[in-house]
């Protein structure tokens, strides 16, 4: 789930605002968030290639290189931001800076991620039902992201940036047995 904007650090919000600006003036910005989300992915899925970027005791040459035969078919928009990024001694942070290029591009296209946890998985409809609720409710574009936790017994719990409506059986049961245990 992204962090609204103001959870990121400060650069890492200077050089996703960049990168955003940059891609708006050239009307690439679509394609340049495919190229994010797929450059996250490439993070994720490999911790140690992170790990590599992050690394201060490799050399920057060899980062450089390293990066630009992994990156050879990004478009050159990215190619020339990820070179910027790494002359900065920045790419460590890419991760982070990634992160709030896609936090500021949601708040720019009203979007807000949402996380809902169910006992079961839902439906198709009954994951329209909760996006078309959860965005009427926050005036926003809900992006609804599904996780089953049968712990939970029933019910849902969903997350919105900070804020947490826990409505499941497990936590109306929970507190059925506090206030039995008062009185």
């Amino acid at each position: 789930m992204a962090a609204t904007a103001e959870h990121h650090d400060p650069a890492a919000l200077s050089y996703a605002q960049a990168l955003i600006e940059l891609a708006e003036s050239r009307d690439q910005l679509q394609p340049t968030a495919d190229e994010v989300d797929a450059l996250r992915k490439v993070l994720d899925e490999n911790p140690k290639f992170a790990q590599f970027l992050a690394d201060p005791g490799i050399d920057r040459e060899e980062r450089s290189a390293v990066l630009q035969r992994t990156f050879a078919s990004a478009s050159p928009l990215m190619q020339n931001f990820l070179k910027l990024v790494e002359g900065k001694g920045r790419i460590g942070h890419l991760p982070g800076i990634l992160a709030a290029f896609e936090s500021i591009l949601d708040e720019k296209l009203g979007k807000i991620e949402v996380n809902v946890t169910v006992a079961q998985q839902l439906g198709e409809a009954q994951i329209a039902d909760v996006k078309n609720k959860v965005s009427a409710k926050l005036g926003k574009d809900a992006v609804v992201h599904q996780f089953v936790d049968p712990d939970i017994i029933g019910g849902m719990v969903i997350k919105v940036q900070d804020q947490v409506i826990d409505a499941s059986v497990r936590s109306r049961l929970d507190s059925m047995k506090k206030r039995l245990k008062q009185s």
